[in-house]
């Protein structure tokens, strides 16, 4: 590994880590050499997951907290910064969706997307961003969605959730880049993971979205975590306020069914 690509020496915080993409950046910014605490609301997947990644000789380290409260997002990050003396990468990974047509939709569940995907990852910025700031140097990557940049029917609250952390996160990056800290956003598509088990099931589901990404196919998780590691490196360091979109295509090219 060229040291432009290392993360040895650095502390990280990925959040949503207990599968998924989640636990495929783990592996990919622990592989890079970083000490990585891997955070998830369910404490046993997310032991069994940290196993998993130790038998490999990783780095990793588990710490249970809900995203949706606000007292334990504050406490996880102060807690790691403390004890380390340091906090250098935060992937901020976890969050929620919820299917439901605008008639159907209530405030309720609109509170509680809102509160998952954009308050929990702004209190863990503000910080992470604060043992940044005194270091002189740090690596917040948010993660957004494909729908980031674009719109979807029935699901309003997850759209309009994906582009305030996009918004929020070149708002970081206007404020914290000259303090040494850059802030991206890693926006996913459509991706083999185990939340997609269902729909993937359906039948001429997966050929159907396939069939509009112009690479043909859906991607693999390791292939997220790979492009975390890179952001969260020094081969990044002129990267700043960017949503970088990684979809296979489906949002960039216009790409029709072949029966269509």
């Amino acid at each position: 590994m060229t040291e432009r690509f290392s993360l040895s020496g650095q502390v990280a915080v990925i959040t949503g880590a207990s599968r998924g993409l989640g636990f495929e950046m783990a592996r990919a910014v622990a592989e890079s050499g970083a000490k990585v605490y891997m955070t998830a609301r369910g404490k046993e997947q997310l032991d069994a997951s940290v196993a998993t990644l130790r038998a490999e000789g990783l780095d990793v380290h588990a710490h249970a907290f809900d995203l949706a409260d606000d007292a334990a997002c504050i406490a996880a990050i102060r807690h790691i910064g403390a004890s380390e003396g340091r906090l250098d990468i935060l992937v901020n990974n976890a969050g929620i969706n919820a299917w439901q047509p605008l008639a159907d939709a209530t405030t309720a569940i609109w509170d509680t997307v809102m509160g998952t995907n954009v308050r929990g990852p702004y209190l863990l910025c503000r910080e992470a961003a604060r043992f940044m700031v005194e270091k002189g140097y740090g690596r917040i990557i948010n993660v957004g969605s494909a729908l980031a940049v674009t719109g979807r029917e029935n699901v309003t609250a997850y759209v309009a959730s994906k582009h305030g952390l996009a918004g929020m996160t070149r708002a970081l990056a206007a404020e914290l880049g000259p303090k040494g800290v850059t802030c991206n956003m890693m926006a996913p598509g459509y991706f083999t993971t185990e939340i997609n088990t269902t729909i993937l099931a359906r039948p001429g589901y997966e050929r159907g979205v396939s069939g509009r990404i112009s690479l043909g196919r859906w991607g693999e998780p390791e292939e997220a975590g790979g492009v975390i590691a890179f952001m969260a490196s020094k081969a990044a360091s002129y990267m700043n306020g960017h949503i970088l979109v990684l979809d296979g295509g489906l949002t960039e090219a216009f790409v029709l069914p072949i029966d269509a």
